[in-house]
């Protein structure tokens, strides 16, 4: 008998126990009407950012700070968080979340702008981590600019990278499909990283920035 997949998907996801914190924020997301990262990404974006012992983190796309709350517990005591969001009530709701976490304000920075103005002013390979989850029109900008923005060793991840599992799907022409099909081509042939296509969620793009 094949195995069901979407059993194996359902259980994976499942299987982190979120606490309130993280359910209040899911609450203020719909509320804000944003979707925010599933369980099985939360829990691994947790995991990804403690073992790769990031100091500093860029967050393009704040939603309502799930995604922001998972870095930060993977992320070291002394590592600093940068969010960028264009609306102002999403970052309010994002510092709501890391204040509820009990994370020092010190580690955490909200910059309000569009991603594709603020990305490009801040300083090249000083990042050991970005995190994209932003709008699909722009994704080769943020793309583009993180790996500028990445130290050698550093992380790559890019949220719902399977756009929906439409991507897998030839006959499947949407603009939002083709863009990501594009970033994840961009990103495997890139001469500077290596990467993984994970199905979690509906999908994690990793790359690493290769060691000089």
């Amino acid at each position: 008998m094949a195995a069901d997949k979407q059993s194996s998907w359902s259980y994976t996801e499942g299987l982190p126990e979120e606490d309130d914190v993280l359910l209040r924020a899911r609450d203020r997301s719909h509320e804000l009407g944003v979707t925010p990262v599933s369980p099985g990404v939360g829990a691994a974006l947790t995991v990804l950012a403690a073992g790769s012992k990031a100091q500093t983190a860029v967050e393009v796309g704040a939603g309502a700070g799930v995604s922001g709350v998972c870095l930060l517990r993977g992320l070291g005591r002394s590592a600093v968080l940068t969010t960028i969001d264009s609306d102002v009530d999403h970052l309010r709701t994002a510092r709501e979340a890391y204040a509820e976490a009990g994370i020092p304000a010190n580690r955490t920075r909200t910059i309000s702008g569009r991603a594709a103005d603020v990305l490009p002013r801040l300083t090249d390979a000083a990042y050991d981590l970005v995190f994209i989850d932003a709008d699909k029109p722009n994704l080769p900008l943020y793309v583009d600019q993180a790996i500028r923005l990445l130290k050698p060793g550093g992380m790559l991840i890019v949220n719902d990278a399977l756009d929906a599992d439409r991507v897998a799907e030839p006959a499947v022409r949407e603009a939002s499909t083709n863009t990501l099909r594009q970033v994840g081509r961009t990103v495997r042939e890139h001469e500077k990283l290596l990467s993984a296509l994970l199905p979690t969620g509906s999908g994690l793009l990793l790359a690493v920035k290769r060691q000089a």
